[in-house]
C-alpha cells in the first residue's frame, strides 16, 4: 500500500481502524501474550489494518479533533478490545480451572510452573489445558472467524460510539456463570475417577491399616490423573469445535449490546 498516495479521508479511515485493531490484538489472550514482542504486536495490527481498509472504510468525520475527543475514542475501543478479550479469555480460564481441580485431587497443587503469558506463577496442568485450547482455536481457524467478526465490527459498532447496556452486564455475568460450568464439564472425568482412587484406597486402608497408604497412592493417582486429563483433552477438541463455531455469532451478539 502507498500511504503518500492515500487522500486525507483515506488516511483517516486508516487511523481509525488502526486504532481499533491494535487495541484488540493488544488485549486478545493469544495475540496479546507477553511472550510476543510490543513490535511484532505492532507489526500484526498495522498488517491487519491495511488489509480491512479496502473492505471497511469508517466515516473520515468520526476522526477526533481535538485531546479530549481523541481520549474519549480511545477509551471506547479500549473498552470494546477488554470485552472482546474477555469473552474468549472466560473460555480459556475454565480449561484452566478445569486443570487446576484435576491436578489439587492429583497432588499436584504446588507443583508450578512459569506462565510465559502473564509472567506469574501457575498449576502446570491448568497451563497444559490453556496452551492446548490455543493451539487448537489456531487449528480451527478460529483467528480466521475473529478477523471476520473485526471487519463487521466497524458496521455493527462505530468507531468512538460505544455503549454500555443493562443487557450487555448480564450477557458478561452469563458468560462469567458458564466459565465454572465449562470447567466441571471438562475436567469431570478426571475428577471422578481420581475420586473413586482416593475411595478404593481409603477401602484399603480400613482393611490393612499396616499399608502406608501415603506412599502407594501419590504415584497411582498421578498415572490416573494423567490417564484421564489427557481424555479431557480429547474431549476439549469437542468443546472447541462449538465454541468457534458460535464464537463469531457470540461476539456479533455482545457487539449489537454495544450499539
Amino acid at each position: 500500500m502507498d500511504f503518500i498516495s492515500l487522500s486525507p479521508e483515506q488516511f483517516k479511515s486508516f487511523v481509525l481502524i488502526f486504532i481499533r485493531i491494535s487495541i484488540i490484538v493488544f488485549m486478545f489472550p493469544i495475540f496479546g501474550s507477553r511472550i510476543w514482542p510490543s513490535l511484532v504486536k505492532v507489526g500484526l495490527a498495522l498488517m491487519i489494518s491495511i488489509m480491512l481498509l479496502p473492505v471497511v472504510r469508517p466515516d473520515p468525520a468520526l476522526f477526533p479533533e481535538t485531546v479530549v475527543e481523541s481520549a474519549c475514542l480511545i477509551i471506547s475501543e479500549l473498552i470494546l478490545g477488554l470485552i472482546i478479550g474477555l469473552t474468549f479469555r472466560l473460555f480459556l480460564t475454565a480449561i484452566q480451572l478445569a486443570g487446576q481441580l484435576v491436578g489439587f485431587q492429583m497432588g499436584f497443587a504446588i507443583a508450578n510452573v512459569l506462565d510465559p503469558e502473564s509472567g506469574r506463577q501457575g498449576p502446570i496442568l491448568a497451563q497444559m489445558g490453556y496452551w492446548a485450547a490455543a493451539v487448537i482455536f489456531l487449528l480451527l481457524n478460529g483467528h480466521h472467524v475473529l478477523l471476520n467478526t473485526l471487519a463487521e465490527s466497524f458496521t455493527v459498532v462505530r468507531v468512538g460510539s460505544l455503549g454500555l447496556s443493562e443487557g450487555l452486564f448480564h450477557k458478561m455475568l452469563e458468560l462469567s456463570g458458564d466459565m465454572f460450568v465449562m470447567a466441571i464439564k471438562i475436567g469431570a472425568p478426571a475428577v471422578a475417577a481420581l475420586l473413586m482412587v482416593s475411595t478404593a484406597f481409603g477401602i484399603v486402608a480400613k482393611v490393612v491399616p499396616q499399608m502406608n497408604i501415603l506412599i502407594a497412592a501419590f504415584p497411582v493417582k498421578i498415572v490416573v490423573g494423567l490417564f484421564f486429563f489427557g481424555l479431557c483433552l480429547e474431549g476439549l477438541l469437542y468443546f472447541m469445535r462449538h465454541y468457534v463455531a458460535g464464537f463469531e455469532g457470540m461476539l456479533k451478539g455482545i457487539m449489537g449490546l454495544m450499539m
